[in-house]
């Protein structure tokens, strides 16, 4: 992807040596830093790769964006304003730029409800008339290729691409600024991942909506990112282009992501295994 011309501009969001700390686990114990002085800005339009392995820190910041995870240094802004750490009611104020799609689409749809139900809700709540909200919900189902029919039906009508296409909408009922996409494909089959990562694309060059993308994958990371910051143990370790990053890393933490990645030949995944414990080795040398 060619990084958009917004990019030159002011940045759309902005987190400054941000630092998070859950408690420690039992009576009197420290509690755990699991972001350390992060720092990175997403622009207008923009979609930054967020890419790291379990326990790196990933998803917390995504929280912390989202202002569910306590922020314990350091600051995030929006458009300028300062967003952490604010009250409930401006939270809930927020919610119309920032907006968020989870991991599972099986769990974070209420079954009990139609899809009509679940993309009008945050509108009618916001006062929009019944009509109002219907119309855009027509036109929702339609911008994320879902039947016209889909309204009248339960989430648990639809297979599991569909359902995550009923999430995208349900973050694009109020034309959000910035969605926080957390893990979105990563529970889906690989023929299934590919349409909705095209349409996370496709969304975003028709509405100018910037995306923080997390994944462990750098293979979604490289079809879907302008850029890419890497995280390892709550720090940021590497940040630059799509391309460059997921290709040529400089930091040996992403070379080892990057020979992690499988491959469909057995012989080349073997040789990428070993490289992969030879630079581990090398590491391991040098920190002891």
């Amino acid at each position: 992807m060619s990084v958009p011309a917004t990019t030159t501009a002011q940045p759309l969001l902005t987190v400054d040596q941000l630092v998070v700390d859950y408690p420690g686990r039992g009576w009197r114990q420290p509690p755990v830093r699991v972001l350390k002085s992060i720092s990175l800005d997403i622009h207008p339009g923009e979609t930054l790769g967020l890419v790291g392995e379990s326990g790196s820190g990933k998803t917390t910041l995504g929280r912390a964006i989202l202002g569910l995870a306590p922020v314990t240094g350091g600051e995030i802004r929006l458009g300028g304003q300062r967003i952490s750490n604010l009250g409930k009611r401006d939270r809930r104020a927020l919610s119309r730029d920032v907006q968020v799609v989870f991991q599972d689409p099986y769990t974070s749809l209420n079954p009990a409800m139609t899809v009509g139900d679940i993309l009008t809700e945050p509108l009618l709540v916001t006062g929009s008339s019944r009509a109002d909200a219907q119309r855009r919900v027509r036109d929702l189902l339609d911008q994320v290729r879902l039947p016209a029919d889909a309204g009248t039906r339960l989430a648990r009508e639809f297979s599991g691409g569909q359902r995550q296409r009923i999430a995208i909408a349900r973050a694009l009922t109020r034309d959000p600024k910035l969605v926080v996409c957390d893990e979105p494909v990563s529970a889906l089959d690989l023929s299934t991942q590919a349409r909705v990562l095209d349409l996370f694309i496709e969304i975003q060059e028709r509405t100018g909506v910037a995306y923080l993308f997390v994944t462990h994958d750098l293979s979604v990371v490289r079809h879907i990112s302008h850029r890419v910051a890497v995280m390892y143990r709550g720090e940021l370790v590497e940040t630059g282009d799509a391309a460059a990053v997921t290709t040529a890393p400089d930091h040996p933490y992403t070379r080892r992501l990057l020979l992690a990645a499988p491959v469909p030949d057995p012989g080349r995944q073997a040789e990428r295994r070993a490289a992969r414990h030879r630079l581990a080795a090398e590491q391991a040398a040098v920190a002891g």
